[in-house]
């Protein structure tokens, strides 16, 4: 119980956050025994449990919220008609709230067979009548275990009016009702769950189940593996590199260790109690070492590759190792107690931050410590996943993909054509490098070397070639291959950028399709990267843009004579500050970040920064911001940051940080968007590369608001779902892979519906519904060849163009 409370502390501890503790997937039932209309009805199918703070102190709400598979909410909109859209006006079509009040009798059951289920009296129905959540067979003891006793002191709270930290044992066992059996739901509603027929057993106390919640959550399946049967042989640990002398140790921890075994999905103890240790071996040089009783297990650099995730709801620690072939391995360490793992997180995190800055954690502040620490623990992890639900959603998926394969299919590039008219890899040496999506006009460019190719949106969301720009050059004749492209007045214009010559930069006539315009910048200030003037300037004839360089922001306008910058907007500092990307809002605020990893916000140029956020340490490679100011999303090789610039409370609640600076002590908390370590563990398995992210977008249109992040490492395409971000919910990310590297990636203007891609050889736009939840399955899955549906190129297009 000890444990349970001391999580459920650090749950309720942080209350920017609306949902307290979740139950990622489950199905909903409404059970009447005694009812004439039917002994029990599914709700939801799918769905997850939440429990929420509400307006109100001491008031908490149970809420059961559907869960739509990508595309599905929109295609059962489509297929109710007018009938669904009055519908939709209710809350209860998908999502369910109850009041956390001791009158609902909230209790949990361990089933035989390990099914877990939560119920709860319908307080409208008769007396008999329950709500039973029936759990995933994912979830996890221990989550079951936790999210009853987080129920359990809500009602407290409510009841009593205090906080839940002054709750005795015997205060809290008056909500305790486990003594009361919970019927079982139909198995005729659904088949994938289970009727029992035999009298469930007694329920065990919570601190019962919290006793095997410390052996089992997250931890060892029997050894052997879903494939054991077939020879499938688990997944084995690798030798450990020799330990190099320690000249300082951070931080000494005891803990369970786990590693992911990848023909199961599941992680699988290893040692019961191993001693893992960080500690200093050179300058800005730091090493983390497992040792058991009887071997060493593993030892690592403690480098961002580690790809860290702290989560205090299991007191654990996932981890990704890398051995020097190139292989990857998901690791698993499981303390004893929160604060064991505390003191081990900042070990972590203080060798991790200098590794990166190369500057002590001692110098900075309290306040820039807790925002690094705040990003690393905002993630959560899922253990073993159920492979009859997955082969279930893969063949869901599968059936949609076809259809819209079907539906895309390009009358230029039609599946007829002979196998010898189709080019897989041009003879020219080029690849494709850079995409540029279209606002006012449905065309998108790729950039090929010294070559760009047009291509049409069609109607059908397809991409048509339409025209190549076989040679760009200087208005001098010089032969160049842009370095970065932006479209500019009214898509009328492309600005494009010459490696070679940092301090200019060229205008290309789109109509004309050639380069008519040379823009000298400055004589000193280069041009390392150019943002439009306001998010959504292309749409406009707006001439000014923004430039950036390794330690100034100003603004370019071409209609000046001699050097197109404008001295007065011209932001200079005196410090290397490596600025690496810009982006900017509807209004024209700025968002700025460096290559050391931090963040500014300028509400105009020429000024000091309103807000500036700490560095957690990666370089920042991209840079995006939602039109209203509200989120900014920087991009870093191995995760994304999500930040709410809105302001919470203090004299400026309710300003955007662009506008008015964040007090010293409530910088906003950072989401790190990340990819589950097993999961970065399996795409480097397949891959044998690095994560590596494209820049990260958000689907963009004058009149629609942000809801999906889209970016790419190697083969693979990552969405990620805002709703389910912001829900912190545990899957909020599908995937898509490719046979080869994608090059670019981003969103139809308009839309989040529709991905434009370039691979190193073709262009293609891919319905988002075709995307998959990450499994095994769809990881390792090889790709169909997508030449068929794309702008995959021919021998007369490579003799007369790249495309």
């Amino acid at each position: 119980m000890f444990m349970l409370r001391n999580v459920t502390k650090y749950l309720f501890g942080d209350t920017s956050k609306e949902s307290i503790v979740e139950i990622p997937q489950g199905q909903l039932y409404l059970v009447r025994p005694l009812s004439p209309k039917g002994y029990s009805e599914l709700i939801f199918k799918d769905a997850a449990a939440t429990i929420r703070r509400t307006g109100q102190e001491y008031q908490y709400q149970l809420v059961i919220q559907r869960a739509y598979e990508e595309g599905e909410e929109e295609l059962l909109a489509e297929e109710d008609g007018e009938d669904g859209a009055a519908e939709s006006l209710s809350a209860d079509k998908d999502e369910k709230t109850f009041l956390l009040d001791q009158s609902l009798h909230f209790r949990s059951e361990i089933r035989e067979g390990g099914e877990a289920v939560f119920a709860w009296r319908d307080l409208s129905g008769d007396a008999s009548d329950l709500y039973e959540f029936v759990c995933d067979r994912s979830i996890q003891a221990g989550e079951v275990g936790t999210f009853e006793m987080v129920a359990i002191k809500c009602q407290y709270e409510r009841k009593f009016r205090r906080p839940q930290e002054a709750a005795t044992e015997k205060d809290l066992q008056q909500f305790n009702f486990t003594d009361q059996t919970i019927p079982s739901a139909s198995a005729v509603s659904s088949p994938t769950i289970k009727a029992v027929d035999a009298p469930s057993p007694k329920p065990k106390a919570i601190e019962d189940s919290l006793a095997k919640q410390t052996k089992k959550d997250m931890s060892s399946r029997p050894s052997k593996t879903k494939g054991s049967d077939k020879g499938v042989v688990p997944t084995a640990a690798p030798p450990s590199a020799s330990v190099p002398k320690a000249t300082e140790i951070l931080t000494r921890g005891r803990a369970e260790l786990h590693l992911f075994d990848f023909p199961s999905g599941s992680f699988m103890l290893q040692d019961p109690s191993v001693i893992a240790t960080v500690s200093e071996v050179g300058k800005w040089q730091y090493w983390l070492q497992i040792t058991g009783d009887d071997r060493q297990w593993l030892g690592q650099p403690v480098v961002a590759d580690i790809n860290p995730v702290f989560n205090f709801e299991y007191l654990s620690f996932i981890f990704n190792h890398y051995t020097d072939d190139g292989s990857a391995y998901s690791w698993l360490l499981r303390f004893k107690d929160l604060e064991t793992e505390e003191r081990f997180q900042q070990g972590v995190m203080q060798a991790l931050w200098e590794q990166l800055n190369e500057i002590k954690w001692t110098k900075t502040t309290d306040d820039d410590r807790q925002y690094v620490l705040d990003a690393f623990q905002d993630l959560t992890m899922e253990d073993a996943e159920n492979a009859a639900k997955e082969g279930e959603e893969e063949e869901e998926v599968e059936e949609v993909e076809e259809v819209e394969d079907d539906s895309q299919r390009s009358e230029q590039y039609d599946s007829d054509e002979s196998a010898d008219d189709v080019v897989a890899k041009p003879e020219d040496g080029d690849i494709n490098s850079q995409l540029a999506v279209g606002y006012k006009h449905d065309r998108s460019f790729v950039v090929r070397g010294s070559k760009i190719g047009v291509f049409k949106h069609t109607p059908n969301n397809n991409l048509e070639f339409s025209t190549n720009i076989s040679k760009v050059e200087t208005p001098g004749g010089k032969l160049f291959s842009p370095k970065k492209v932006m479209l500019h007045a009214e898509d009328t214009d492309m600005i494009l950028q010459d490696e070679n010559n940092p301090n200019s930069l060229y205008r290309m006539d789109l109509e004309y399709g050639k380069v008519v315009d040379e823009w000298k910048v400055h004589d000193d200030i280069q041009v390392k990267n150019f943002a439009p003037e306001k998010k959504f300037a292309q749409m406009t004839g707006e001439q000014t843009f923004l430039g950036l360089s390794h330690n100034a922001l100003y603004r370019v306008d071409p209609r000046l004579s001699g050097n197109k910058m404008v001295d007065s907007d011209l932001k200079q500092y005196t410090a290397k500050n490596a600025f690496s990307s810009a982006a900017t809002t509807e209004k024209g605020y700025i968002a700025v970040a460096s290559e050391k990893g931090d963040i500014r916000m300028f509400d105009k140029l020429g000024l000091r920064a309103k807000t500036q956020l700490p560095a957690l340490g990666d370089p920042i490679t991209g840079l995006d911001v939602s039109a209203d100011g509200r989120w900014v999303l920087a991009t870093c090789r191995t995760y994304l940051l999500l930040i709410d610039a809105m302001q919470k409370d203090g004299k400026n609640e309710g300003k955007l940080g662009f506008e008015k600076p964040f007090a010293k002590d409530s910088k906003p908390q950072p989401r790190r968007l990340t990819l589950q370590p097993s999961h970065v563990a399996q795409f480097q398995y397949e891959t044998k590369a690095p994560l590596s992210f494209t820049p990260a977008r958000f689907n963009a249109g004058v009149d629609d608001k942000e809801t999906s992040i889209i970016t790419a490492t190697g083969p693979f395409i990552v969405t990620w779902n805002m709703k389910k971000v912001l829900a912190g919910r545990k899957d909020p990310y599908t995937i898509k892979r490719y046979e080869e590297e994608v090059k670019a990636d981003n969103f139809k203007y308009g839309s989040d519906k529709n991905v434009i891609v370039a691979l190193p050889n073709e262009v293609n736009m891919v319905a988002k519904q075709s995307f998959k939840k990450p499994t095994r399955e769809s990881i390792a899955a090889t790709p169909r060849g997508s030449g068929r549906f794309g702008a995959k190129l021919r021998k007369s297009d490579v003799v007369n163009s790249p495309y």
